[in-house]
C-alpha cells in the first residue's frame, strides 16, 4: 500500500530549493508502537499512601518538593518501561532522514523515552523539548550539567520503594544535593538551556517542510512550532491514526493529513523525502 500520493510528491518537489529544511516533530504516538503507553492514561495513575494521583499531579516540581521519593519511584518505573522498549520502523525511518539529509534536517521530539537516540539520531540535530528520562540534573540548579541515571540505580517494579543506595546515587555530583529527573514538569516553563525553546521556535520559522508524527497538540511548544511553520509557508504533513489539531492545521494551510501509524507510513515518507531533498536527490540542482 502506498501512503505518499502523487499530489503530495509534487507538492514536496515544488519545495526542493537550494537550502531546504525538513523538520520532523514527534509525539507519543511514534513510541506507542514500541509499547510505551502515554502515561496520561491508566498507566500513569499512581498511588501514594491512600491517595491516587494523576500524571499531571505526579509530574510536577510541587510534588517533587513534597515527596521526592514517590516521584523518583514513579520515574524509575517509567524508566523500566522505556528501556524495555525498542525503536520501531518509524524511529528508524527518521534516522534514515537525518543520515541522508544532514544539515537540511532537524528532529524535535516531545518524547522523553530516548528511543530516537537509541535508534541513531544525533544529539546535534535533535531537540528533546520535554527532556530525557535517562538523565538527571541538580534539583537545586547548581549547574546545568546532565548526568546519566547511575548504573547502580535500576528501574523499579510498580510501587517498589527506593533503597538507601538509590537515595545516595540520585544526587548531584557537584554539590551533593538531590538530583531530579531531566524532564519538563507540568508546573514548569520551557527554556532554551534544558528544553531548546528558542532553537525550536527559530527552526520552525525556517522550515520548508514540517512533518508532524503521532502528536496530539496537547502542549504549548509543539503547537507554536506548527503555527510558526504554517505562518512561514512551510508544507505541513501530519501522520496520525486520528484527526487532531495538527491534521486540521495541515489541511487549513494547504498541507496533508495521512491517516495511519508512523511505522506504516514513515519508511515510505523517508524514501520520498531523501529522494527529493538530499544533496544527490532527483530534485537537486542539475537533476
Amino acid at each position: 500500500m502506498h501512503y505518499v500520493s502523487n499530489k503530495l510528491t509534487e507538492a514536496l518537489r515544488s519545495r526542493a530549493g537550494k537550502q531546504p529544511l525538513i523538520v520532523v516533530l514527534t509525539g507519543a504516538g511514534i513510541s506507542a508502537e514500541s509499547g510505551i503507553p502515554t502515561f496520561r492514561g491508566p498507566e500513569g495513575y499512581w498511588t501514594v499512601g491512600s491517595r491516587e494521583y494523576r500524571p499531571e499531579q505526579m509530574a510536577t516540581l510541587h510534588m517533587f518538593r513534597l515527596d521526592p521519593d514517590a516521584v523518583w519511584q514513579w520515574y524509575l518505573y517509567r524508566l523500566g518501561v522505556c528501556r524495555n522498549a525498542r525503536p520501531n520502523a518509524g524511529h528508524k525511518a527518521v534516522v534514515q532522514m537525518e543520515a541522508s539529509l544532514g544539515s537540511c534536517f532537524t528532529l524535535i521530539t516531545q518524547n522523553v523515552d530516548g528511543l530516537h537516540s537509541r535508534a541513531g539520531n544525533s544529539d546535534q540535530r535533535t531537540y528533546q523539548i520535554h527532556g530525557n528520562i535517562n538523565y538527571m540534573r541538580c534539583a537545586r540548579g547548581c549547574s546545568t550539567e546532565l548526568y546519566a541515571i547511575p548504573d547502580g540505580v535500576r528501574p523499579k517494579q510498580k510501587h517498589e520503594p527506593l533503597n538507601d543506595n538509590d537515595r545516595k546515587a540520585l544526587r548531584c555530583r557537584r554539590c551533593g544535593d538531590r538530583a531530579r529527573p531531566h524532564v519538563l514538569w507540568f508546573d514548569e516553563c520551557y527554556d532554551e538551556t534544558h528544553y531548546h525553546f528558542q532553537s525550536s521556535v527559530e527552526t520552525a520559522a525556517r522550515a520548508t517542510v514540517l512533518l508532524t508524527v503521532g502528536t496530539s497538540g496537547a502542549t504549548n511548544l509543539p503547537m507554536q512550532v506548527g503555527l510558526l511553520a504554517a505562518q512561514s509557508g512551510a508544507l505541513i504533513i501530519d501522520i496520525n491514526p486520528n484527526t487532531n489539531p495538527f491534521s486540521e492545521m495541515a489541511q487549513q494551510a494547504g498541507g496533508f493529513f495521512i491517516q495511519g501509524t508512523a511505522g506504516e507510513i514513515l519508511p515510505e515518507m523517508a524514501e520520498v523525502l531523501v529522494n527529493l531533498f538530499s544533496p544527490g536527490g532527483s530534485a537537486a540542482p542539475g537533476h
